[in-house]
């Protein structure tokens, strides 16, 4: 899942090289970090929140396949 997200947000954002993902596992389930430059924070999050939603509801159906819980965290 951290592929995923890494390959989502480096084809959106002006400096790919900035994308950072970080994996923590707990009891809940799977948290992602995603950290990119601060000017393209808008560019990951979308108007209205739609392509941070939209990254969120890809990472649902992917962990409900793998049985477990994702959230996604945009630092």
């Amino acid at each position: 899942m951290k592929e995923l997200v890494e390959f989502i947000a480096k084809a959106i954002v002006n400096a790919p090289d900035q994308v950072v993902v970080t994996e923590e596992t707990s009891e809940e389930g799977i948290t992602l970090k995603l950290q990119v430059a601060d000017e393209d924070k808008g560019r990951v999050i979308g108007k209205q929140g739609r392509i941070a939603q939209a990254m969120r509801t890809l990472l649902r159906v992917k962990a409900a396949k793998e049985g477990t819980r994702v959230n996604l965290e945009i630092i």
